[in-house]
């Protein structure tokens, strides 16, 4: 599909990504998970590249979940190294392209090198405007929720005055409207705990591909596909009108 061609369907304004199957990736190639990783990084450039190109503003991906602190000592260490050289490698030139990167999650209990880059990261691209690339690194939904509840909570807001509107704005998407459509690859149909409360109404698309193998013709793919969907938010579709 073209730009032009997806000019003529409803585009989503807001992507998100479970970037799914490196390590399957890897193995099936004979090579060691964190190889499937590096992989998986290379391969965030071609994405983002290409939803800047459709004119697709907000683009999310899941790249280290609260649970994925369990995995083996030496992987989540190689996930830290991997993370920061992406930064010093793509940095620069998602800066250039007008990248505007935003972290979902919470910086505890990372090393504190690491932390400085991703902190200098978003302040050298807080001003721009092309795309929002949201990234959840060491984020979980449950948590995100928790963490917004514990904010409202502290402010002595009354019980009664709590609303949708008022939770969306203390969790770590705030300002940042509700992804449209959430891909996964590698084959698994469950949310893992990603976006659990903005994802309320949004679209699904799974794919079998793994992360590394999903590229721009298949991101464009998932992207039509959503476009010839109907989205009722929990209504109905009649006479033209849409009823909620």
């Amino acid at each position: 599909m073209t730009v032009q061609q997806l000019e003529t369907t409803v585009a989503p304004r807001h992507v998100a990504i479970i970037m799914d199957g490196n390590g399957r990736w890897a193995q099936g190639r004979g090579l060691p998970r964190l190889a499937g990783h590096h992989a998986g990084t290379g391969n965030i450039k071609r994405i983002v590249r290409e939803a800047i190109a459709l004119g697709i503003p907000y683009l999310t991906i899941y790249a280290f979940s609260t649970e994925n602190w369990k995995r083996p000592s030496w992987e989540v260490r190689g996930l830290m190294r991997i993370m920061a050289e992406y930064l010093d490698r793509e940095l620069r030139e998602l800066h250039a392209e007008g990248v505007r990167l935003h972290l979902l999650g919470t910086l505890d209990g990372v090393d504190s090198a690491l932390a400085k880059k991703i902190q200098n990261a978003i302040t050298l691209t807080a001003n721009n405007t092309a795309l929002t690339l949201s990234v959840a690194f060491n984020y979980g939904g449950r948590a995100d929720i928790v963490n917004a509840v514990r904010e409202i909570v502290a402010k002595g807001i009354n019980p009664e005055d709590i609303s949708d509107e008022m939770i969306a704005g203390h969790l770590y998407t705030s300002g940042i409207p509700d992804p449209d459509l959430i891909v996964r690859t590698s084959g698994e149909q469950r949310l893992s705990n990603f976006l659990i409360w903005q994802a309320a109404y949004s679209e699904y698309y799974m794919t079998p591909l793994l992360w590394p193998d999903f590229g721009p013709d298949q991101f464009r793919e998932a992207v039509s596909n959503f476009g010839n969907r109907e989205r009722r938010y929990g209504g109905r579709i009649g006479e033209g009108e849409m009823v909620k």
